[in-house]
C-alpha cells in the first residue's frame, strides 16, 4: 500500500433512507443494511491505499445509537456525531466542511452519498493528481453528478462494486452487458 490516504466520508443517514425509501420501500432490516467493513475494505483496494473511515451521523436529538457507535468503533470507523438546531443538516454541513479542509490536503475522497448538497465541494477537489469517488446506487444518484464524471469523478456502486450486501437487493437499474449475471435473476 502506498503512503497516500483514501478519505472515506459517510453519509450514513442519506445511504439509509434511499436504500429505505428507494430500494425497499420501507424501513431496512438490520440485515439488509450495508456491511460498512466490506466499504471500508472495498476503498482501501480501489486505490490501493490507507482509508481514514468517517462515519456522520446526527445526534441533534441528544442521544447517540451506542451500539451502533461501538460498531462502528470496532470496525475502525471515526463515528462523528453532530448536533445542531432542529433546522440545520448538520450531517451534511459536517461533511460539506469537511470535504473544504480536504481540498488543503494530500489524499484522495470516496464519499458515500446520493446527495446533490456536497456537489461544490465534490466538484473543487477534483484536479491534479488527487482521485475522487462516489459511493452510492447509481440510479438515485443526483444527476448532477454526471457532469463531474467527465472531469475524473469516479463512480461505483455500493451494491454491485462494494459486496456490502448479504444477498441481492431488488433493485431494478441500468446493468451494463458485461456486469449482466443471468444467474442472478433464475
Amino acid at each position: 500500500m502506498s503512503q497516500r490516504k483514501t478519505y472515506l466520508l459517510v453519509d450514513g443517514e442519506n445511504i439509509d433512507a434511499t436504500l429505505g425509501m428507494n430500494v425497499l420501500g420501507r424501513r431496512p432490516n438490520p440485515d439488509e443494511r450495508p456491511r460498512w467493513d466490506r466499504i471500508t475494505a472495498f476503498a482501501a483496494q480501489v486505490w490501493d491505499q490507507e482509508v481514514v473511515p468517517l462515519f456522520f451521523l446526527n445526534a441533534t436529538s441528544g442521544q447517540m445509537p451506542m451500539p451502533f457507535v461501538q460498531a462502528l468503533l470496532a470496525m475502525g470507523y471515526r463515528p462523528i456525531p453532530l448536533a445542531g438546531s432542529a433546522t440545520e443538516k448538520v450531517v451534511d454541513i459536517g461533511i460539506q466542511r469537511t470535504l473544504d479542509a480536504l481540498v488543503d490536503r494530500e489524499g484522495d475522497v470516496l464519499l458515500a452519498s446520493h446527495d446533490g448538497d456536497f456537489l461544490p465541494q465534490m466538484e473543487a477537489l477534483l484536479g491534479d493528481d488527487r482521485r475522487v469517488g462516489l459511493l452510492a446506487f447509481r440510479e438515485f444518484v443526483n444527476a448532477r453528478f454526471a457532469e463531474l464524471t467527465a472531469r475524473g469523478l469516479h463512480t461505483f456502486d455500493l451494491e454491485g462494486d462494494t459486496g456490502a450486501f448479504t444477498a441481492p437487493l431488488p433493485r431494478v437499474r441500468i446493468i451494463p452487458l458485461d456486469e449482466f449475471d443471468p444467474l442472478r435473476y433464475l
